[in-house]
């Protein structure tokens, strides 16, 4: 698919499944989405006062916890395309008491923000949306101070045998009927294997990482591999938490 086609399908199927996306993004993950993203800030090792971008936030849910994270002194601001999206973001960060979040309409691949803006930059089951995955990710690289953080959550490709053909039967067969039944939303719901088929494994997309000129890759695979969290450091400085890619236990460095 072309890079204007798949920003306009994506942006489509986005407005479209707002209403569902955080009832099914439980129902398909049967709920560990939410530790997955408890992992992934304990490997960030968040300091209270850092400024973090969370790029395509969606409904807002990692902005959310990284405005926690930061406290009163941080800055987070969550960019998306979708104004759908980001409607719902706004409406649940005014139910949490977290309204002094900034809610941003952009895109990934040209971020509206000065160089060496953040501390972080995170992303989550976003990047292989994104029309040019290496732009995306020098794009983020670019607005984190030196020594700042490139953070993805990302679907992976599970790495155990047997488990693995058992997953891609319920992701690809059963995950679009799911969408049918319960957001009538089929042809939406079938994107998200098809979006996966191309998209590199967690190797890959360190060494995608490495490209955009992020070193100290730390990478941890989650429940076999069918998510992974990739933590990358730029060069220059000192890593916000202290540590060399975030927490000292925060997975295998790759590269």
């Amino acid at each position: 698919m072309e890079r204007t086609d798949k920003r306009a399908f994506v942006y489509r199927v986005f407005e479209s499944i707002a209403p569902a996306y955080d009832r099914m993004n439980t129902l398909l993950s049967f709920g560990a989405h939410k530790r997955w993203r408890r992992i992934m800030l304990e490997m960030m090792a968040v300091r209270p006062g850092s400024r973090a971008l969370d790029v395509a936030t969606g409904t807002g849910d990692l902005a959310l916890a990284l405005r926690r994270a930061v406290g009163a002194a941080g800055e987070v601001v969550g960019l998306d395309f979708s104004p759908a999206m980001l409607a719902r973001a706004r409406e649940k960060a005014a139910r949490a008491g977290l309204a002094d979040i900034v809610w941003v309409e952009g895109d990934a691949l040209a971020l509206p923000f000065p160089d060496g803006r953040f501390d972080y930059a995170t992303i989550g089951f976003a990047l292989r949306n994104v029309p040019d995955l290496d732009r995306a990710l020098a794009e983020m690289a670019r607005v984190v101070r030196p020594g700042g953080l490139v953070v993805s959550l990302e679907l992976s490709k599970p790495v155990v045998p047997g488990f693995r053909e058992i997953y891609y039967v319920y992701f690809e067969r059963m995950l679009p009927l799911l969408g049918r039944w319960f957001a009538r939303r089929y042809e939406e719901y079938r994107w998200l294997p098809e979006s996966l088929r191309g998209f590199p494994d967690h190797k890959g997309l360190a060494a995608r990482f490495v490209r955009a000129g992020l070193t100290d890759v730390r990478v941890r695979l989650l429940f076999g591999g069918i998510a992974a969290v990739h933590v990358g450091r730029k060069p220059g400085g000192e890593a916000p938490g202290g540590a060399v890619g975030g927490s000292a236990e925060g997975g295998t460095v790759l590269f």
